[in-house]
């Protein structure tokens, strides 16, 4: 579990500095102001391996550089399966590299990175762990399982031109025909990161989509009844299939590998997930989170989960109030001031709805109005702090806000309940 981290001269700010709740973190803030570079640095700092540099494919995850003439430092805190890791890093320009402590490192648990573009990250303590040879730590296996958008589906192939992963297609396929524990592993993943239970989200049969493509390819039944193939599936639904195939994926190879290694299973989890909501429609945003700590109940006994995330959606921020936990969860916030990003950690109000989170310090706007609307009660607004604006003005101002606005809109009943104690309309 990730515990802390610190950054100087690196990244947008001179300084930024996060102490995480051990189970769910939120990150906000506008575009460009560092959350999916803050994952980057989690990720690594508990694998110590940039995503691009184990796949160059990728368009993101690259590594971090410093920023200023000022030393650079990353320090970095997380609790490993026997002790904990406590490091500063510093960052050798001739070598573009940041400094490790020599040796094993802490082992963190399962680390899985779900990145905004559709690239996944996973690293498995008992696939992507060093090694012991003849007493000598040896750091000769595979760093990390980094995927390509496309090698999700397609699969994964190693530098040797040995497939690591057979992909979302014949691995479903395949689990599918062999009514395998995957199989149901899978179903119940579904089941739990569906969007609601009018719309399970089960497994159709399996399908041919071309004459010239000889797979067989799995299906989705629909809320309509039909049975669509994954590979036509809607953008928000492929990122929910890509996340409960990996998550699924994943746990599977590591109970494999932990019993050849005759180990126990790890039952420390850590999920970095950039943009949860991306594509996804708003009932899905709802249940997003709580979905996705308990697809981890799922699939491992007595799960130490923390999930770190980055989010722009009210919806997201709202659908957490009912159990978000001031001891074991955190939030920050990335702001522009003066021309600098500054992080907080904020304490965590409720608002009761996403209309209330927009107009928040999350996400700063200065209300849930289209902007020409919002210009409008602006300016209606002004007038009515006027000592005598007029009857003509009240009332063109009138008209324009009875076009724009709903009957039931707060400010238009303000405004015709003052209007009406002064006698302009």
């Amino acid at each position: 579990m990730l515990n802390h981290l610190h950054l100087k001269n690196v990244g947008p700010a001179p300084s930024m500095e996060l102490s995480f709740g051990q189970r769910l973190n939120l990150i906000t803030g506008d575009n460009g102001l560092g959350k999916s570079f803050l994952l980057d640095i989690a990720w690594w700092a508990m694998t110590r391996k940039w995503p691009s540099d184990i796949n160059p494919r990728l368009t993101s995850g690259k590594k971090a550089l410093p920023s200023g003439e000022k030393p650079p430092t990353i320090g970095f805190s997380f609790k490993g399966k026997s002790r904990t890791e406590d490091y500063e890093s510093t960052y050798l320009p001739r070598e573009e590299a940041w400094t490790g402590r020599p040796g094993r490192p802490a082992n963190p648990g399962l680390v899985f990175y779900a990145m905004a573009d559709g690239s996944f990250a996973v690293w498995d303590p008992a696939r992507n762990y060093w090694r012991t040879q003849e007493g000598v730590d040896v750091q000769d296996r595979i760093p990390a399982y980094v995927f390509s958008p496309a090698e999700v589906w397609d699969g994964l192939i190693g530098k040797d031109g040995k497939p690591l992963c057979l992909g979302l297609v014949m691995d479903w396929a395949g689990w599918q025909k062999e009514n395998s524990s995957a199989f149901g592993s899978l179903q119940a993943v579904l089941k739990a990161m569906s969007p609601s239970d009018n719309e399970r989200l089960k497994v159709g049969e399996l399908t041919r989509v071309s004459l010239d493509d000889v797979r067989d390819i799995p299906t989705i039944r629909m809320p309509y009844g039909q049975d669509v193939a994954v590979l036509h599936a809607s953008a928000g639904m492929r990122r929910i299939l890509a996340l409960a195939y990996l998550l699924v994926w994943t746990w599977e190879e590591h109970c494999k590998a932990a019993k050849l290694l005759r180990e126990a299973p790890t039952n420390q989890v850590v999920f970095l997930i950039d943009e949860v909501e991306s594509h996804l429609h708003p009932q899905w945003q709802r249940q997003i989170i709580p979905a996705l700590l308990a697809v981890a109940q799922t699939l491992i006994q007595k799960a130490e989960v923390q999930l770190i995330t980055a989010t722009h959606s009210p919806l997201v921020m709202a659908s957490v109030e009912p159990f978000f936990h001031a001891g074991k969860d955190a939030w920050f916030d990335l702001d522009l001031e003066r021309r600098k990003v500054v992080l907080r950690q904020r304490e965590f109000e409720k608002h009761g709805s996403a209309a209330n989170w927009l107009v928040s310090e999350a996400f700063d706007l200065l209300s849930d109005r289209a902007v020409p609307y919002e210009v409008l009660v602006k300016k209606a607004a002004a007038l009515l702090e006027q000592a005598n604006p007029g009857v003509d003005r009240i009332q063109a101002m009138n008209a324009k806000l009875v076009a724009a606005l709903s009957p039931t809109d707060d400010f238009l009943f303000n405004w015709r309940y003052v209007c009406s104690k002064k006698g302009w309309l």
